[in-house]
């Protein structure tokens, strides 16, 4: 009886804990969706705003900007707030936001309103993946993570899709008004189901900072930063890649990038459950596998079939790394886990916005056929320091 009423006991904690992290993954799919829909959008924006696409594309750049930079001063600001009061402020920022562009009538308010969103997309994924990593027992923490990351990739194959159709037929507010609806369900699911967590002493602003300032952690926030720069040097131009030199039709690559998300989709789960297994060498591992199949992709670009292959197997690898890193970032900052996962986020964005520069740079002065092995180049630097640490370490621990 005893050992029947432990196991029912275990199930309720269980289906607890998954509904839980439920909540936490619909946050992050409304924040996917906001991050990414706009890139759909910008001719409708541009010509509504009266403002060039040139102009519209700022809005995708200051977002960036406002989750690398805002996103570690927000959680600076707001240790000591107990984490579910703070998802729920959070989202709460994260729908006036929204709401904002919905109603935004001109080009600087709208400006605003994705820089007030974008100040909770990094700082939500930060706290969210601390309070995800404690709903879980120890052996389970990158696969809680990897399940709550899952909304921001599943927001790529369905949400971007659904909230560009929506904003092509509609208008490009009512995009952001489903996303804000989003944020409200997202909102109720935290309130109802994320239970109150046991506040940590975080200690001062200064104790956070001097936690994050530790040259190991700052070394895994490159090493992370360069996975993203390989990644985006190739990802920003891969229509210009799949049409010019592949020979797919433009609207071909609307279905390649889905079948992209959806290997980002799976390899970000496996990667989640390859970190509970073993965490350095499942990240070494995956890194290793990046600059392969960037290396095969300079030859298989040619070659519709194998190009597909290949970027398939990209996303699923690329992807895979994302919740062992933030779970090492946050190991090593004990003292501070939120403050480094949100930074993780932080380190991320540069690398997207650096990529996007190298991309450029390679096919104004190389050649748009370079980007894939400049792209491995980028994530073996970032190998290299990995395995430097790691063997290190392991010296250290052997002594």
């Amino acid at each position: 009886m005893a050992l029947s009423q432990t196991t029912t006991k275990k199930q309720v904690n269980k289906e607890k804990s998954s509904i839980s992290l439920l909540s936490l993954t619909v946050g992050s799919f409304a924040i996917g969706m906001t991050e990414f829909v706009i890139m759909g959008l910008l001719p409708n924006v541009a010509e509504d705003l009266h403002v060039s696409i040139s102009s519209a594309g700022q809005l995708i750049t200051m977002y960036a900007l406002g989750v690398a930079v805002g996103a570690p001063i927000l959680t600076v600001l707001t240790h000591r707030i107990p984490q579910k009061k703070l998802l729920c402020l959070l989202m709460i920022l994260f729908i006036l936001g929204n709401g904002i562009s919905v109603f935004a009538p001109n080009y600087d308010i709208l400006m605003g309103a994705r820089l007030i969103t974008a100040l909770t997309h990094g700082t939500f994924f930060g706290v969210g993946a601390v309070v995800a990593s404690s709903l879980v027992s120890p052996d389970k923490r990158a696969a809680a993570v990897s399940i709550m990351m899952a909304g921001l990739t599943i927001a790529n194959i369905i949400g971007v899709p659904l909230g560009t159709f929506i904003g092509q037929h509609m208008g490009w507010r009512a995009s952001f008004g489903t996303i804000a609806i989003m944020g409200m369900i997202a909102l109720v699911g935290i309130l109802v189901f994320v239970p109150n967590m046991r506040q940590e002493n975080t200690g001062s602003i200064t104790g956070q900072i001097t936690a994050l300032l530790k040259p190991k952690l700052l070394l895994y926030l490159l090493i992370g930063a360069l996975g993203n720069a390989g990644l985006f040097t190739v990802f920003t131009y891969i229509t210009p890649l799949l049409t010019q030199i592949t020979g797919f039709a433009e609207y071909h690559v609307t279905w390649i990038l889905v079948l992209f998300g959806c290997g980002v989709t799976i390899g970000n789960i496996v990667g989640g459950k390859l970190a509970d297994w073993k965490l350095m060498p499942s990240i070494l591992g995956l890194y290793f596998t990046i600059c392969i199949i960037l290396t095969l992709f300079t030859f298989t670009m040619y070659s519709p079939i194998a190009a597909v292959l290949t970027i398939f197997l990209w996303g699923a690898a690329s992807f895979a790394v994302f919740p062992g890193l933030q779970v090492r970032v946050m190991n090593l900052a004990q003292n501070a886990p939120a403050l480094a996962s949100t930074s993780s986020h932080s380190a991320g964005n540069l690398g997207n916005a650096a990529g996007a520069f190298i991309g450029g740079w390679v096919i104004t002065h190389l050649d748009i056929t370079s980007l894939p092995w400049v792209g491995a180049v980028l994530v073996a630097l970032g190998l290299i320091l990995g395995i430097a640490s790691y063997m290190a370490e392991r010296k250290l621990q052997q002594s």
